[in-house]
This record gives C-alpha cells, structure tokens and sequence, in this order.
C-alpha cells in the first residue's frame, strides 16, 4: 500500500474532529486541506456532536534538563494547544521574581505536539530473533505494528537473552521497574553534569554532593563586592532565574569577572572583564594565581592556618610528608618548577599579566564570591581543576561570610544556596533497586564495593565491542552485552562519548529497544521502537528548577495517537514476562500525584521547620476520586493546580537567609567539618584514594597539575618547541541556547533562532582559508563533522566550540556526521571517578567542498512506518 493511500484508509477511519484534524494535518507536515483531492471521510453522527469548548489555561511541564524547569502554561481550547505563555501569577520584583521561561520552554508547543512525534510501535524490516541483518541497524525500513506485537516481542527478547545469557548480559542506563524486578541488568554510570566535582567537593569540604551546600542564600550575592563566574554561562545552560538574580547583585554594586574560554552571552550582559583561559587548562592558570599571592603575601594566612589543612608544611596532617605541601608544590621548592604566571601562561594561553590582575582582585577585595560550575571539570583530570579551584578559593578567606562564599553551585542551583524551602512530597510508590547495580547511576558507584556491575559512559560502548569493563578495585572484568535497551528517559548513545563506536555496539548485539516520543539517535539505531507520550499527556506531577519555588504541571492533552506513558509500557512488558505489576504499581497515577501534592511541605516562616504546603478537604479528596486526609497548608489545593506553581516570598533581612559554613568558620572546634581533619582539606589522601579505586588514575593529595589526555599539549608533536600536530586546536563543547542536552534539537523554530555552528576565531579561521559562513569539516581521532563556521573573536586563539546535543546524522559514506553532534568527536577517555571529559578534545578543521543546507530546513524525522 503506498504511503498515501495508506493515510487516507488511516484518515477515512479516524473520527475528524478540529483537534483529530489538527493531529493529523501536523504528522503531514500542514499539507491536508478538507477542499481539493485529498478529503477523508468522517463518521458524521460522531462529528457533529463535537463541540468547540472554552479556552483554559493549563500548567504545562518544562521537564527539560537545563536547569530551569520554569512555569509553563498551555492554552487549550477543544483539546488543542493554541499559544504559550510563562508565569504571570504575581507581579514581578528582584526579591520575588516571576518563574519565567526561555526559548526553549515557550517552544514546548511544538515538541509535544510535533509533526514529528512517533505515532506508533514500529519494527525494522530487517530484523528477526537474534538480531536478523544488525548492520542494517540505522539505515533499515521501519514498519508499523501493533502494540501488542511489539510488546510480545521485547518481552520475548529479554526472556531469551536471560534464559540463553543470564542478566548480565542486559545493558540499560534506566533503573527500570520491571527490569530490577526480572533479575536486574547491568546499568551505565558517570558524573555527566556534574564533571569531577562530586569526590573533591566530598571529602575536601565535607558536601554530600549536593549542588546547594556550598553557596550562599540568592540575596546574599547582593553583599558581594566581587563575583567570578568561572566556566559560567547561565543565559544559555540554566535558563529562569540565575541570570536575573545576578543581575540584581550587579545592581547592588558587584564587580562581575568571567573565566571563559569564550566571551560568552552572560559575560556580555553581566561582565566588567573577561579572563580567557583554554579547557583543561583551568589547573594551570590557578597555580599561576596562587604563586603571585604567595609571593606577594596576600594570602589569608590567619584564615589558613585556623581552618584548612595541608597548605604548607607546619600545617600538614600527622604522619604527611611535609615536602607534599601545596605552597611548596606551587613555589617549585622540591620539584624546580616555580608555577608562576609566565609558567601558567604558556599552558593556559591567558597573558601574564591578566593572571596577576586577577590574583590581585580576588586576594585583596571582600568580601568576594568565587563560584565554578561543571564545565571546566568536564574533563580528563578534572578533579585537579577541583583541588586547585577550593584551594585557591580558601586562600583568600572568603568563607562564611555574608557576600564570600567559595562555591560549586551549579545547574538549578547557580545562583542559589542553602535548603529547598518547598519540597514535594514523595509519589508512594517504592523504587525497585535494581540487584546488579544497586549503587547510584549518577555520582557513580561506593569504588570499594564489589557486588555491583556496571560501566561508566566513556568506556560502554567499547565494552560492549571487547568484552572487557572496568570495576574499580576488581580492575577488568569479563561481560557479553546481548541486549540493548533504551525504554524509559535518556539519550545514551547520542550523549556518551565515542559515539562512532556506540553505534558499532549497537550493531553488534542480538536486541536494541527505545522508548521515545521521537525518532532519536537511539530510536534509529533500535530494533524496536514504542511511541511514549510526553509529559503534556500524562496525569501531572511535580518539578522545581530551584529552592524557592514548586511547580504542579498537570495533563494538558490527550495522549497523542497511539502512546502510551512509561508505566503502561513496563506494566505491559513486566506481566508478560510473569511478573505481578500490581505490587511494583499498586496505585494509579492520579493517585501519585496527589501524593506529591499531599505530602508537600514548606519552611516555616521562622525557619525552624517545615509545614504542609497544601490544604486538602474531605470535598476535594471525593472529587479527585483518591485516598487521603483532610490537612491545613499555606494554599488550596484548587487555587494550586490552578495557578501552577507555588513560590516562597523573599524579603531582605528574612529568616531563609543562609551562609555557607558559617557555623563552622564561627567556632571550627565546636562545629567541625565531616572531613578526617574536621578541616577544609587542601592536602587531602581521602580524595587521593578513592580516586586511584576507581582504576583510571591516580591523583596527587595535593592539588598539582598534570597535562590531560586530549588537552592543550596533545596539539602539539613537540610541545616544548611549540611544534603543532595532526589536531592543533582544542574543541569546548558547550551547552547551547537551542535545546537542553539533546532534547528540543528537533525542534525547527530553535533550529532557526540558534543554529548549530563552529565556532572558530578569526586567527585560526584565516590561517585555513576559512569564512564566517563557510562549511567547515572538524575532524578528531575519533570521528568528523561538518559545520558551518561561525568566526569570532570571542573564542580565544586555538580553541573552538560546538554546542553539545545535536542529534547524529551520518553520512556513512562521506564518513561525516552533518548534524554536528559533538560526541562524534568526543572519544571515550574513562578517568577519575567516572568523569566524562567532554571538554578534552582536539581537533583539525578544514574547508569542506560540498554545500550543507541550514538543518532547520531539513526534512523532519516523520516517521509513520508502512503497513505489515
């Protein structure tokens, strides 16, 4: 049947009512009229007593991993979303701002109710039992099937793979129900966002990895006189509030510098000076720091000697070596190498004399806030860039102070510090641990456990091929990976490093199967795919992109087509495969939502606890059709799912104000830290070991600087005489304005506002022949790309970026990826504690001889499959 017969025998069944339409004109990309040749027929009865209903306004989910998770509401009238807007439930003021959305979220719309959505299961055409033709995986025909086929088959696939291999031999990145419940899998694990922070940030300042322990409260930024944003871009990477509330800190008189291999948007907005800096050299450039204050004795010795241990000799731990100080590792006192800025220099590319301005600053003004994200330790090594960062931070004793505050706060928590002051209440259903890996996937499993087996992102995909994964201090074990499977969020072979030899896995294996609401880099790559519902068609729940605030989304449409949610799917499988779901899911999902809001709390206005949040009758518990008590809260329940989203009011002077560390740099004897010292732990062995557990690396206890894999000298063939290599520049792949990771790449209006371009300075770009606009081929040891340039001078000599995200396009035969994704170039460097370098690269770049049409007028992924 062809594929236009096949819609119309489709259309003529459906009953075409404006939202059915609306449905359908969007999967043929606007193209069906109900005049000229193309007109389905109807069931008229049912049609007629479609009536038009009133326009509602529903809280919609901005579920995206950017850091924002802001209000979102969806106008729907008949069942159809018709615009967009942000929140407007109070007026807006610094102290109590509006949870506004970005691009990204107002062009929610066009996600959930995407032309491009998967509408239904499909099978590739070349599959059977056992993998059938695997290298087709990616290039083959796709089929449409019914759910109960597809079900039956992945159901069948992994009780074949456990029968014949055992459970080991099942990968998944998800924790999924009824997976753990079978047997369990092995599970896929790293730091991702996070970079190397996690460790150094645990057992040099006693954190629990939490982003928000080592920041101030949000008005206390206002104290500061001096704020360094280091690796920081928030007007792209946490879109809501982080850049206005700096901006009201800015206001109060703070100066703002940037650290940044490139002048980026935030800068422009917020910044008095730019330091340039090359990735993986941020290390170099603090011991530069360091060494002129130690020189110039502006080091906050008083504060050093009472409260840190190990930065110098007379302040080493017991049984130390006292040569392993950290002022004697940066004055070159044992190893000949003073660290000064000329010395740092010639590493980092930042000029002499920038880095001794900069010393100067954040050593002589107070109070002053020094505040890193991930980027800069995202990559190989990247705990040394930790080290050195709280290091160099305590020197100058801004710790525990209004307005002074070293910290690593990041994603939805830039800008804020200090407990949530709402939190949602738990949805009363237990997660099922998995029994293979009952360890945390993100922060990364306890190194010294041995009964759990997983692998880390930078190394699956060439375990999968080898057969070989590391097990910290088990070193190399033996795995047969048979079965892939992507049900449930994520987008591991798009977002894992070495991305080529992902897909070799995924063609290796006897089963691929995605869950997704799109045809993802993981769904082209499957044999199975299963249409998932996103989260505009689900029953609600809750989400918060800060401490201050709890958005209630609630369901917006009706489930689009034939998906289904991600409960349904693993119930479906989970029975099939003779497990009892009722007791994995014993209640419904209106029930859980109601749980969350129920159990809902919120700080009290004296701050000494917390309070429930909603009030609930006996009335409202009947109408929800849900089990639960009546209770007192700060709002109605009514008013709450109404308005969307609750929000704490700040005022100056209020009892939510927090200080980081403050008890501790008060009385440090009475109010110790949870560290070996009780101390900020500059010469630290606790970090040393547990790093050197988990089989990479080793790691100095002292913070010191060791050249990375894939950093700058690796574009060198003779790095003492400045001799450049096969890939001599360095590739920073950041997050960009255009989507959240990878979501939201499909959409065509971000496409459009941001496209997905190279970015090149005007040096390098004119040493190769190369324009602003020209294609541009980037090519790495481990795979290549195709671009256009975007030349600039922002971007410091010698360094590119390419925002990271994109989803894979590959041309096999021109042997590039056209669409730009940056782990295409990224390879797999396992290091630390489960750190993915994303920022380690190098690269050449070149002109490339073939057009590239811009990507937002490429044809989208619709994907309708033909009948079986």
């Amino acid at each position: 049947m062809s594929e236009n017969n096949f819609l119309t025998k489709a259309l003529d069944e459906t009953v075409l009512t404006r939202r059915s339409f609306l449905k359908w004109s969007a999967a043929l990309g606007g193209a069906v009229a109900l005049s000229g040749d193309f007109t389905p027929g109807l069931k008229k009865a049912e049609a007629a007593a479609t009536a038009a209903t009133e326009s509602k306004w529903v809280p919609a989910a901005c579920w995206h991993n950017c850091g924002g998770r802001c209000l979102i509401k969806a106008q729907v009238v008949d069942g159809t979303v018709t615009r967009v807007k942000t929140d407007d439930t109070h007026a807006d003021s610094p102290d109590f701002p509006q949870q506004r959305g970005c691009a990204r979220g107002r062009s929610q719309r066009t996600q959930a109710l995407g032309a491009d959505r998967l509408k239904y299961p499909m099978k590739r055409v070349g599959w059977a039992p056992g993998g059938g033709k695997k290298e087709l995986r990616g290039k083959d025909q796709w089929v449409r099937i019914s759910w109960d086929e597809a079900l039956n088959i992945v159901a069948s696939e992994f009780k074949r793979v456990k029968e014949t291999y055992g459970n080991k031999a099942i990968l998944s990145k998800n924790n999924n129900a009824f997976l753990a419940a079978y047997g369990g899998n092995m599970s896929i694990w790293g730091t991702t966002s996070s970079g190397a922070w996690p460790q150094p940030s645990k057992t040099m300042q006693a954190t629990s990895g939490s982003w928000g322990e080592s920041g101030n409260d949000r008005l206390d930024y206002r104290n500061a006189k001096l704020i360094v944003l280091w690796g920081s871009n928030p007007i792209w990477s946490s879109g809501g509030s982080p850049t206005y509330n700096y901006l009201q800190a800015k206001k109060a008189g703070a100066k703002f510098i940037f650290v940044d291999p490139f002048y980026n948007d935030s800068a422009m907005v917020l910044g008095d000076q730019w330091i340039p800096v090359r990735p993986s050299t941020d290390t170099a450039l603090l011991m530069g720091i360091a060494y002129y204050m130690i020189t110039n004795k502006l080091q906050d010795q008083a504060f050093l000697d009472k409260y840190t241990s190990g930065f110098d000799a007379e302040h080493m731990p017991k049984g130390a070596d006292p040569k392993e100080n950290f002022k004697d590792y940066v004055l070159g006192t044992y190893d000949g190498t003073p660290k000064t800025p000329e010395w740092a220099s010639q590493i980092c590319g930042t000029p002499p004399e920038l880095i001794r301005s900069l010393a100067q600053e954040i050593a002589t003004t107070k109070p002053m806030t020094i505040l890193s994200t991930s980027s800069p330790a995202r990559t190989y090594l990247g705990e040394q860039f930790a080290q050195a960062f709280l290091t160099v931070g305590w020197m100058t004793g801004n710790v525990g102070l209004p307005g002074a505050m070293v910290s690593d706060n990041q994603h939805s928590r830039g800008s804020y510090g200090g407990p949530a002051l709402v939190r949602s209440g738990g949805t009363g259903v237990a997660a099922v641990p998995n029994p293979l890996f009952n360890q945390p996937t993100y922060f990364g499993p306890d190194p010294a456990n041995k009964e759990w087996y997983g692998m880390v992102w930078d190394e699956v995909w060439d375990a999968v091929m080898t057969g070989k994964y590391t097990a910290s201090v088990r070193g190399k074990l033996d795995c047969d990976i048979k079965l892939i499977s992507h049900l449930g969020l994520g987008a591991a072979l798009n977002q894992s490093t070495n991305l080529l030899r992902g897909i070799e896995a995924h063609r290796k294996v006897e089963f691929v199967v995605t869950s997704s609401s799109f045809f993802t880099t993981n769904a082209k790559y499957s044999d199975v795919v299963l249409p998932v519902t996103t989260m505009w068609e689900r029953e609600g729940g809750t989400t918060s992109g800060n401490p201050e605030m709890l958005i209630w989304y609630s369901k917006v449409v009706e489930p689009l087509f034939e998906a289904k949610d991600d409960q349904w799917i693993e119930t479906e499988i989970g029975k099939r495969l003779g497990l009892d779901m009722q007791k994995i899911y014993p209640i419904s999902d209106k029930q859980m939502v109601f749980n969350q809001i129920s159990g809902a709390t919120v700080m009290k206005a004296d701050a000494s606890g917390y309070e429930p949040l909603v009030t609930i009758t006996e009335a409202d518990i009947k109408e929800l059709g849900v089990t639960g008590k009546p209770q007192m809260g700060r709002i109605g329940i009514k008013e709450y799912k109404e308005k969307g989203v609750y929000q704490v009011a700040r005022t100056p002077g209020d009892k939510f104000g927090f200080i980081a560390k403050a008890a501790f740099r008060a009385d440090p004897e009475k109010n110790p830290l949870k560290t070996a010292s009780g101390k900020l732990e500059i010469y630290c062995p606790a970090l040393s070991k547990v790093i050197e557990s988990y089989g990479w690396n080793k790691l100095s206890a002292t913070p010191k600087y060791t050249p990375p894999v894939e950093g700058v000298e690796a574009t060198f063939s003779d790095f003492k005489n400045k001799v450049k290599g096969d890939y001599p520049l360095q590739l920073y792949t950041i997050h960009y304005a255009r989507r959240s990771h990878s979501t939201l790449d499909n959409i065509p209006w971000l496409r459009e506002a941001f496209p997905q371009e190279f970015m090149i300075n005007s040096m390098d770009a004119a040493a190769r022949g190369i324009k602003h606009g020209d294609i541009v081929k980037v090519t790495s040891m481990h795979g290549s790309v195709i671009r256009p340039a975007f030349v600039t001078d922002r971007i410091i000599p010698g360094v590119t970026a390419l925002g990271e995200g994109a989803w894979a396009d590959l041309d096999e035969l021109a042997g590039v990826d056209k669409a730009g994704a940056t782990n295409t170039l990224n390879g797999g460097n396992p290091t630390g504690q489960g750190t993915q370098p994303y920022n380690s690269c190098v690269v050449q770049v070149e002109k490339y001889d073939k057009p590239l049409l811009p990507d937002y007028k490429w044809p989208q992924r619709i994907m309708l499959g033909k009948e079986a």
